[in-house]
């Protein structure tokens, strides 16, 4: 049996963690009051929240709350309140909803999504995949507008997102200097999520900006359908490190040592590859002594806990503590080895090791 259905759309949105201008909730139930006590509530409630978005137990609670004041969803008239929790600020509307039956809510229409296909399709990022496997893709694409002068992604937090500029500027900032300005069909956020480092600089808002972008979960599901996505991020991967990593860079002409806390094992052997650098990484780790050759910025030899190639590389970019030091130079038999394999594969191979826990 069919129930009325109470929509509630977020009107406005302020810092608020988790939700954006244009959310909807959709409330089914009732609230019955116990007759010996009308101050308490039997409830009965359905509350769908936005699609692939985490819960907000407050604002569930808020919502919930109309159904105590109302009794049903035939009894609501206007409403319009603020969210009671938490260090941002959203406004939710009430809008009479429809007769449901706790389906989902409706797939993007057809039109829509060729649209947006044939917008995609102009971007670099794209440009490899066929318009059906666009269209594989839109679902999954959200779209945000920020105003002038907002930071889209802090330096140092943990990535979350992949971002596509689809209109505006906005500009790379590390300790206060512009580093580079974006703009349309440019790409950020790849980083963080394809080798698991914090945000490594500010990214603040010139012009207004309205950005397309894709949460983490879905982003390692798009590359394993399209491997010339990978290939994609993988050339832009290195074309970024190349940029923003000369000093660490230069630092390598000569031997080196350091901890892993302050250079993680993926930046430590994406700088190595680079820089083209020619010689042995031994590390001091957990569970004993680890060494890898590298020829050319080639890794051609890896051990680590009595495992050897790339299943020993992949248990070393787990290691979070310990310390390094570069020998420059290589014994001959290193010297006539080959690659263990493409270095951007094995680096990104091992950290969907990582999040899948299949290491």
């Amino acid at each position: 049996m069919s129930q009325a259905e109470a929509v509630f759309k977020i009107i406005e949105e302020k810092n608020c963690p988790l939700y954006e201008a244009g959310d909807e909730f959709k409330l089914t139930g009732k609230a019955v009051p116990v007759e010996e006590d009308e101050k308490k509530f039997i409830i009965t409630a359905i509350i769908r929240t936005p699609d692939d978005k985490a819960i907000c137990r407050i604002l569930v609670s808020d919502i919930t709350a109309v159904l105590v004041e109302y009794e049903s969803m035939e009894s609501i008239a206007k409403y319009v309140t603020n969210c009671s929790g938490c260090t941002g600020l959203i406004k939710i509307d009430y809008q009479k909803g429809r007769r449901s039956s706790a389906s989902s809510s409706a797939p993007m229409r057809e039109d829509n999504i060729g649209f947006a296909t044939k917008l995609l399709n102009k971007f670099p990022i794209f440009e490899s995949l066929e318009q059906s496997d666009i269209k594989k893709l839109v679902p999954l694409l959200k779209m945000k507008k920020f105003p002038k002068g907002s930071i889209i992604m802090k330096k140092g937090e943990s990535g979350s997102n992949l971002f596509i500029i689809v209109s505006g500027k906005a500009e790379v900032l590390v300790d206060d200097t512009v580093i580079s300005v974006m703009e349309k069909g440019e790409v950020f956020g790849e980083i963080s999520l394809l080798i698991g480092t914090p945000v490594g600089a500010n990214i603040r808002v010139l012009e207004v900006v309205t950005v397309l972008f894709i949460y983490g979960r879905d982003f390692k599901k798009v590359l394993n359908m399209f491997p010339t996505l990978q290939m994609f991020f993988a050339r832009l991967l290195a074309e970024r490190l190349a940029k923003t990593n000369v000093e660490r860079l230069e630092e390598f002409t000569s031997g080196m040592v350091g901890r892993l806390s302050e250079n993680p094992p993926s930046e430590l052997f994406q700088t190595m590859n680079l820089n083209h650098k020619i010689g042995i990484l031994t590390l001091t780790l957990s569970r004993g002594t680890a060494e890898l050759a590298f020829k050319d910025g080639g890794l051609v030899r890896s051990e680590y806990d009595n495992k050897k190639g790339k299943e020993a590389f992949f248990e070393i970019l787990k290691e979070k503590d310990g310390r390094f030091k570069f020998t420059p130079g290589l014994p001959p038999q290193d010297m006539k080895s080959p690659e263990m394999g493409d270095f951007m594969w094995l680096l990104m191979e091992g950290m969907r090791r990582i999040d899948e826990g299949l290491t």
